[in-house]
């Protein structure tokens, strides 16, 4: 007979297979239930014509957090997955023809900026070690905990940590932030770029965010062999060797619930008992869906969605020596293209370009003497836009401006194409809206209203990912996870220690 305890979890994303190895880790028995016929989430991937594309996140950063999830659950990671650090961190291109390769050591970084950009080294220097000991003694506090158990938050953790924390920090913009720390337009316009690594509005959201090229641009970037697919396949790999049961192409219809006690689930015309249910869909979703409360859903609106994406998967019949692993192609008028996006709720005639290039990398990703292009533009949230209407247009202004940039005519050179827009990641990845990140950082006290790891009034019904504490993004999720299976291990006491 077994004995142990039941838990579900929704949703194969990110942090829903990292909490199932967690849970199965203190000994719970996990079954896990996903839509799709595949893990993963928004970090999936597919072939075309030759060329691979991952689908959705393209940055690999704080690898840390990675091993240390195989640690606890007493497996190596060696035998599961392997990555390098990358030389360098992205390559920048300007509107008015200057360049910049960020290389990954902080001191060529500086130099290169000096001399590319004409920013002072010092200036570069003095913001990064700004950045890490903003991370250090802030970041790590309200990112590794929950914040919504006041009696357990480590207090004595709090004082020194807001010596560290300028006014500037928490009630100014991160663009006012930036522009105060560098000379050039060049230098704050990188810098601004940080903040739609959480699909938000520089010019909105807090100079706190400062603290994100610290893991960038002092820990490194980093790449997975066989790209970022590896991770999904990684995780999927491990949960299955801890014991975890995957119920794919199986949505769940509802969570059960009665008398804010959550028992299980209903699956397709079956009930399920659990004694935690842990939801990795959209906390919007997971509200208005499974618990069939569009009150409560509502609620969650009070706060601005984050953006979006438009990405064009391109296999290219060319090579370009130009670029690198990451490249950044900028707006020339940076803050009208964030009012488009966040105000108009539409894309800006001169978007920003994001092209990731895997085979610059790896051999394999491209057939030979060809490029596997990941083409995105910052999308607005999908509120009923001509989405069919406009993507044709942003796709001509997307290649006019590489083979502007470039010197070559990018339209002949591609081979196949795939198009994601945000009505079909909404649909795919059940994100409300299709926001990347849930809600946006847009406001100085976002970070506190975002939802919590539990849910209000419902003993057993956790959440994680990206729509929840701390936030979005594949390191911020492995976070979401360690933080609920700790609440799990203290709220339902499990021998042993919490992992």
């Amino acid at each position: 007979m077994n004995d142990k305890r039941r838990a579900i979890v929704i949703g194969a994303g990110v942090a829903g297979l990292a909490t199932s190895v967690r849970l199965a880790s203190q000994g719970w028995q996990v079954q896990l239930f996903e839509q799709n016929d595949y893990p993963g989430g928004k970090l999936s991937w597919f072939q075309q014509d030759g060329f691979s594309f991952d689908a959705g996140p393209s940055l690999f950063t704080q690898p840390q957090l990675l091993e240390q999830l195989f640690a606890d659950a007493g497996e190596p990671i060696s035998n599961y997955f392997e990555y390098r650090r990358a030389s360098e961190s992205c390559r920048y291109f300007f509107d008015n023809g200057k360049r910049l390769t960020a290389w990954a050591d902080v001191q060529a970084l500086a130099q290169a900026m000096e001399v590319q950009l004409g920013e002072p080294a010092q200036n570069v220097l003095r913001y990064l070690q700004s950045s890490g000991r903003t991370y250090q003694h802030v970041g790590q506090l309200f990112l590794q905990q929950s914040l919504h158990r006041l009696r357990q938050f480590p207090w004595a953790k709090v004082a020194p940590a807001l010596r560290h924390s300028r006014p500037s920090l928490l009630f100014g913009s991160l663009h006012g932030y930036n522009k105060r720390h560098f000379k050039t337009p060049e230098a704050v316009q990188i810098f601004d770029r940080y903040a739609t690594y959480n699909g938000s509005n520089p010019y909105k959201a807090p100079g706190m965010l400062s603290l994100i090229p610290h893991l960038e641009m002092n820990e490194g970037t980093y790449y997975p062999r066989g790209g970022m697919i590896s991770i999904t396949q990684a995780l999927h790999q491990l949960a299955l060797a801890k014991g975890v049961q995957f119920h794919f192409s199986t949505p769940v219809d509802r969570i059960i619930e009665n008398g804010g006690q959550v028992s299980g689930v209903a699956v397709g015309g079956q009930n399920l008992p659990a004694e935690v249910v842990v939801s990795n869909c959209d906390a919007y979703f997971t509200y208005h869906r499974l618990l069939q409360s569009p009150y409560e859903a509502k609620r969650l609106l009070r706060q601005e969605r984050s953006s979006s994406a438009l990405i064009f998967y391109w296999g290219i019949g060319q090579q370009f020596h130009d670029l690198g692993l990451h490249n950044i192609f900028f707006s020339q008028q940076y803050a009208r293209e964030f009012e488009h996006l966040f105000r108009h709720k539409n894309f800006f005639p001169d978007p920003t370009v994001y092209v990731n290039i895997t085979s610059k990398m790896e051999e394999g990703q491209a057939p030979a003497g060809m490029e596997n292009w990941f083409v995105m533009v910052n999308a607005p949230a999908h509120h009923g836009q001509p989405w069919q209407q406009w993507i044709p247009q942003v796709r001509q202004r997307v290649i006019d401006k590489l083979s502007k940039a470039l010197g070559a005519d990018i339209a002949s050179l591609i081979r196949t194409e795939a198009i994601l827009d945000p009505p079909t990641i909404e649909q795919r990845t059940a994100s409300f809206q299709g926001s990347l990140y849930g809600t946006s950082s847009n406001s100085r006290l976002a970070a506190f209203l975002r939802h919590p790891n539990t849910a209000r009034r419902r003993q057993g019904l956790y959440l994680v990912g990206g729509s929840v504490h701390p936030g979005g993004g594949i390191p911020l999720c492995m976070q979401s996870a360690a933080i609920t299976a700790n609440l799990i291990a203290q709220d339902y006491k499990q021998e042993g220690h919490a992992v």
